[in-house]
């Protein structure tokens, strides 16, 4: 393996100009659309994506649902392309997420909500798109091209696109003003992986990883980023979840990966991870304070909580490059996949 940088080292690391490009560049569009949104008041929210686009969606419908208390719902998009299902979506907002903007799916529900009655945005990089042509509103991610296959600064800007639109619709100073410091935060060198934990990780077949809240969909990020660069099979479920079922297949030595949640949902997570290492699990966790756990990964943290885990998943970006590195994989071309995916 080459010691050259890998193409998703040099994205990961090229983050933080990329938060502050697009933080600049969106900045009256934001404050426009949000303005539009506390005057329409929708009392839905749907979100059309897939892949890394959708774990996104699934952090940006945390944050709706918490600093709104307005449901929000990922549709699949084959209600529109295959089943051409009717929708009913009078007065919703439909935002899609995606980076190419040109999955042919994506694009049919998009379509459909839109004929439905609903409000149209695209959070998307590539803004020569249908997807983009296709919405009412956009906020362009700016993350610049991403040639590695696996999405890391477009799926980090598609994060911090929804963070910044949802305190601007609220009007949240203090999230405001912590994602104004995102640029910093994620520009700023980080010490390379310990070498411990990329055994830990790289040795391991299966893989738990957990998160609540806002981690539930960092945790499914990474799980994606262990198989689709490292082939680890790896499920990600909430912590208030693995226990009812899935905890039947843990054995001694099982490794179980928890993003630790800031807020009030950390106490649970601990609780349940107490109760995994009874039953034989190796935790590994990954945490903004010090930690007790023999093998954790500490990240600095943001200046909100519910900003933490935008941080955690790119530390751990790193982490998942170097394990795929310590395990004679090419990070940027893992076999079978593609950048684009294009799904009818």
């Amino acid at each position: 393996m080459s010691l050259e940088p890998s193409r998703m080292a040099l994205e990961v690391a090229e983050t933080g100009a990329a938060l502050a490009r697009q933080l600049a560049a969106n900045a009256p569009a934001t404050a426009a659309i949000a303005a539009l949104l506390r005057k329409r008041d929708p009392r839905l929210v749907i979100t059309i994506a897939r892949g890394s686009s959708d774990h996104a969606a699934l952090y940006l419908a945390y944050l709706i649902e918490i600093a709104l208390g307005v449901p929000c719902a990922s549709i699949g998009p084959s209600i529109a392309s295959l089943y051409h299902a009717p929708l009913r979506l009078d007065g919703a907002l439909a935002i899609t997420i995606s980076q190419s903007g040109r999955s042919p799916d994506i694009v049919a529900l998009q379509m459909a909500a839109r004929r439905a009655g609903a409000l149209t945005l695209a959070l998307v990089n590539e803004v020569d798109s249908p997807v983009a042509r296709g919405a009412e509103c956009v906020l362009p991610l700016h993350a610049g091209p991403e040639q590695s296959v696996a999405a890391t600064k477009s799926m980090i800007a598609a994060l911090v696109a929804g963070a910044a639109l949802v305190g601007q619709w609220v009007g949240d100073g203090k999230l405001n003003a912590a994602i104004n410091g995102l640029p910093v935060v994620l520009g700023a060198p980080g010490a390379p992986p310990p070498r411990p934990l990329i055994d830990l990780v790289a040795g391991a077949r299966s893989a738990f990883v957990l998160g609540r809240g806002a981690t539930f969909a960092i945790a499914a990020e990474a799980a994606l980023k262990l198989k689709e660069t490292c082939a680890i099979h790896a499920e990600a479920f909430s912590s208030a979840e693995v226990l009812h079922g899935p905890a039947g297949v843990i054995a001694p030595g099982f490794l179980v990966i928890a993003f630790m949640p800031q807020d009030e949902a950390r106490e649970g997570v601990s609780e349940t991870l107490a109760r995994l290492v009874a039953m034989g699990a190796e935790i590994f966790v990954v945490d903004a304070v010090a930690s007790a756990a023999k093998s954790a990964l500490v990240v600095p943290p943001a200046r909100h909580h519910l900003l933490t885990p935008i941080v955690m998943i790119h530390r751990f970006y790193s982490l998942v490059e170097a394990c795929a590195r310590a395990l004679g994989r090419d990070p940027d071309n893992p076999p079978h996949l593609r950048k684009v995916t294009e799904t009818k």
